[in-house]
């Protein structure tokens, strides 16, 4: 392995144990990416450089569940059709073992974006469904930030060959390597001290939106007219967290956005894709969703249109919106140029929105709520929280404040708002 790369992949170690975890002396860690069937094998050399950082942060116990792609691609060639709703429940207790006593979770989102292109989507959605009903437990303490927690993103070669279609296949990892490390801020001579400087950059736009408190935004684009009602105590989030328990960390490695939750029943109008979802091992690209009194009543997409369907089908909650997302379209994402297919990177390159569940610290009190008190606040509970990117150089966005006065937020892809 080449000299500068393990330099460059220790320094990407560091970032997550210690920028995105914080991992604390006397934590555990567990490794996972349960709504993907695991973290894949090929992604070993990798996660080892993960579990040294965090051995040295002081972990007394790092732990991973695995997959192999292949076995997930043999049970859909052979398994009985009405197996699809089975799933290895120890996977999601395991880690539900780690959280509730006090560990930190580290995800890792690597995989093929068209693994499963070609296998029938109605199973998929139950493979799917079933995961997702086993995870929902979890996702429930993530939306509380029970705990310290953060995803990670690790090139693996049917995601390279995806980005990189044009380069010879020996190539394809490593420019895939060199454009996360890039966006990641791995390059800079002190890439923790980017990381702390963009966090507080990061911080001063949700501090100025939860000064404006809007009622709604308007979206308007090519195929896009869409308003968005925003509830009475929404909270603009960006990249700093904090558990429960105190421990400040990031949630994604990279970010770039700054969000919060909507009313999931004040979306009105029609809003089109800017960039291609990579959802259960297939692309959705190029749809457009229409909204009534909240709730997705139209789809179309020229790409993935069954897979769409089975996601928008999930539960009766998946039709809403549970997060609004902002980010310029001059991201160090975006101006890579860059389509990775990969949601964790896509989102941070566009502003987008998400399908399904809201996360509770994005309401004031939400923590503390029950489901049925959220709910009756405008939040949104479903299986599903599935961003989609609506981002470009032609959105704007304008805030409303509950007086009706109308205020420039984003022009041409650019916040308008001067700090």
């Amino acid at each position: 392995m080449d000299k500068n790369f393990q330099t460059n992949l220790k320094k990407y170690a560091n970032l997550a144990v210690k920028i995105g975890l914080n991992l604390q002396p006397g934590q555990k860690l567990i490794m996972q990416a349960l709504k993907y069937g695991g973290v894949p094998i090929q992604a070993a050399p990798v996660i080892r450089e993960l579990a040294a950082s965090a051995y040295q942060a002081g972990a007394p116990l790092v732990d991973v569940l695995w997959r192999d792609d292949d076995l997930n691609l043999i049970r859909f060639k052979h398994a009985p059709r009405d197996s699809f709703e089975e799933f290895p429940a120890w996977q999601a207790e395991g880690i539900l073992n780690v959280v509730e006593n006090g560990g930190a979770m580290l995800s890792i989102s690597a995989f093929d974006p068209d693994l499963m292109e070609g296998q029938d989507p109605d199973l998929l959605s139950k493979q799917q469904t079933a995961i997702r009903k086993n995870w929902k437990p979890i996702s429930n303490h993530i939306g509380k930030n029970t705990m310290n927690w953060t995803v990670l993103s690790i090139p693996v070669a049917g995601w390279a060959r995806k980005v990189f279609p044009d380069l010879p296949g020996a190539e394809q990892q490593p420019a895939l390597w060199d454009a996360l490390f890039k966006i990641c801020r791995v390059y800079e001579d002190d890439p923790t001290a980017a990381w702390q400087a963009h966090i507080i950059n990061l911080g001063k736009r949700s501090d100025y939106l939860n000064q404006k408190k809007y009622s709604s935004l308007h979206y308007t684009a090519p195929g896009t007219d869409l308003r968005i009602g925003l509830p009475e105590g929404h909270i603009w989030r960006s990249a700093g967290f904090k558990s429960q328990g105190g421990i400040p960390f990031t949630a994604n490695i990279p970010t770039e956005e700054v969000f919060t939750l909507p009313d999931r029943r004040l979306t009105e109008g029609t809003i089109s894709s800017s960039r291609p979802l990579a959802y259960s091992g297939n692309v959705i690209n190029n749809f457009s969703l229409t909204f009534k009194e909240g709730e997705v009543v139209d789809f179309s997409a020229e790409q993935g249109e069954p897979v769409l369907k089975n996601l928008l089908d999930v539960d009766p909650n998946a039709r809403l919106l549970g997060e609004v997302a902002l980010v310029p379209n001059s991201s160090p994402i975006s101006q890579s140029g860059l389509l990775f297919y990969n949601t964790l990177l896509d989102e941070n390159a566009s502003s987008h929105l998400a399908l399904g569940s809201a996360y509770r610290f994005s309401l004031e009190g939400g923590e503390k709520l029950s489901t049925e008190e959220f709910n009756a606040l405008g939040g949104n509970t479903s299986l599903i929280h599935e961003d989609y990117m609506v981002g470009s150089g032609k959105l704007n966005i304008d805030g409303i404040l509950p007086d009706g006065t109308t205020e420039p937020v984003m022009r041409d892809g650019e916040w308008a708002i001067k700090l």
